[in-house]
């Protein structure tokens, strides 16, 4: 008996020895080598600021053809990543279409307590991407060099994001940060995540702190100096089986920098969006973005909205205008993104209400197809002019050929009123007309494991 205990426990052990070789001879490395390859034409129709140089005449009519290419390198082990992604993005025609760019770089280590830290250039992705957000459908999309550490774990995440950014040639300047790759010279930034047990709703806190470039070296009157601005606020999920509904809510304060002018800001933004989707073939949508805007905003019959003037400086103590930051903001004001792609940077905005509602479906499998409208509205009171700016109506559909590849079509049509023409200094803002598609080719090319 006491020898075949002793035989068994040998075997025992002898097994056990196999199955920990084995473990040690798993394939922890893994490479993967991918391709995506965009496609994307624009018929633009009116709709374009007059510039302010009155020599230059803006066209009624925009087409070009656009692509973008990704080859994505990334490797993966217990509890190494990284991720390499050069990005050549060219108009077609246009000079230097061979420039090929880094648009993500980084490493990442996590641990098993759900301890994490990652470095380099990100694609920085939070909540609705209202305020965070790669904004992709500007084809060349966002990316920040940034050093991000946080938790994951139990419901809970919590991320802190730090950035500061230069130019190469410093040598005199110090730290003066002008016509950088980034808007911001540095950025701090806390996010924190918790989906409630047991109830399908998920809480977002944001506080972002971030300085900005303002004044010349060796200006006396208007020295070089960095000013920041904060963002803080939330966002709420709230997703039953057949609902989802969205809340949003972020308060700016802090110092705007215009011109290498800064000034107070005073600034907040509310928004709530509710999606009934009775089956996965069909569902509706319907909401309100208001956003706040600055008084004085003159409207000039020439030149474009967000130049500014010695008498709005003066008037300006206090900047109202609200700025959707670095957000995904096609998602949200229509495909168009009239407002806050061109015609309200860097400059004094009498902000905007945005009421809309749509339907979507899926008539047939593989395709997706959706219609939305928008009204549009300013958020301040103009002189000698209505509120309204305009009705917005987009129509989409998205084909999935496969899981690699995928065509979508839009068209956006927008009935200006009279506000929208001065607004946007452009007779052709009363009717304009867009329309584009997006061929995407996405095939992961290679991957192998040891």
């Amino acid at each position: 008996m006491k020898k075949i205990t002793i035989i068994l426990a040998l075997l025992l052990s002898t097994g056990i020895c196999a199955q920990t070789d084995s473990l040690r001879k798993e394939k922890i490395n893994q490479f993967d080598l991918g391709l995506n390859f965009l496609g994307h034409g624009e018929v633009r129709g009116g709709g374009l600021p007059r510039s302010s140089d009155p020599d230059v005449q803006v066209e009624g009519h925009a087409n070009f053809l656009q692509s973008r290419l990704r080859l994505i390198l990334g490797y993966k082990r217990k509890w190494l990543e990284a991720k390499a992604v050069l990005q050549n993005n060219a108009i077609w025609g246009a000079k230097n279409n061979t420039d090929i760019k880094m648009y993500e770089a980084w490493v990442k280590a996590t641990a098993r307590c759900g301890l994490f830290a990652q470095g380099g250039r990100i694609a920085l992705a939070y909540d609705d991407e209202r305020i965070i957000g790669p904004n992709d459908f500007a084809t060349a999309a966002a990316s920040h060099d940034v050093l991000r550490v946080g938790y994951e774990g139990h419901g809970h995440k919590v991320h802190a994001i730090l950035a500061f950014n230069q130019n190469i040639s410093n040598i005199n300047t110090g730290t003066y940060y002008n016509d950088g790759a980034e808007y911001y010279k540095s950025m701090q930034t806390l996010w924190y995540h918790y989906d409630i047990p047991r109830f399908p709703i998920g809480v977002s806190l944001l506080f972002m702190n971030y300085g900005f470039q303002a004044g010349f070296p060796d200006d006396q009157y208007n020295p070089a100096r960095t000013e920041y601005q904060q963002m803080f606020g939330g966002y709420v999920n709230y997703q039953p089986k057949y609902l989802q509904l969205e809340l949003s809510y972020y308060r700016q304060t802090g110092k705007e920098v215009i011109q290498k002018m800064s000034n107070d800001i005073r600034a907040w933004m509310a928004g709530v969006k509710l999606t009934i989707k009775p089956t996965d073939r069909y569902g509706f949508l319907l909401g309100y973005d208001y956003l706040s805007g600055d008084d004085y905003v003159s409207v000039p019959r020439s030149g474009t909205l967000g130049s500014s003037n010695s008498l709005q400086l003066v008037q300006h103590q206090v900047e109202r205008g609200f700025a959707p930051m670095y957000g995904s903001r096609t998602k949200f004001y229509g495909m168009m993104d009239y407002f806050y792609e061109s015609a309200y940077i860097n400059g004094f905005t009498p902000g905007l209400q945005n009421a809309f509602f749509g339907a979507f479906g899926k008539p047939v499998p593989k395709l997706n197809i959706g219609l939305f409208y928008h009204y549009l509205a300013v958020a301040t009171e103009l002189k000698g002019l209505g509120r309204t700016l305009g009705h917005n109506i987009d129509l989409l559909a998205k084909y999935e050929f496969t899981k690699d590849v995928s065509l979508s079509v839009g068209y956006t049509q927008m009935l200006g009123t009279e506000t929208m023409n001065r607004l946007k200094q452009s007779s052709d803002s009363k009717h304009a007309e867009w329309a584009w598609f997006s061929l995407v080719i996405s095939p992961n090319l290679f991957t192998t494991k040891w």
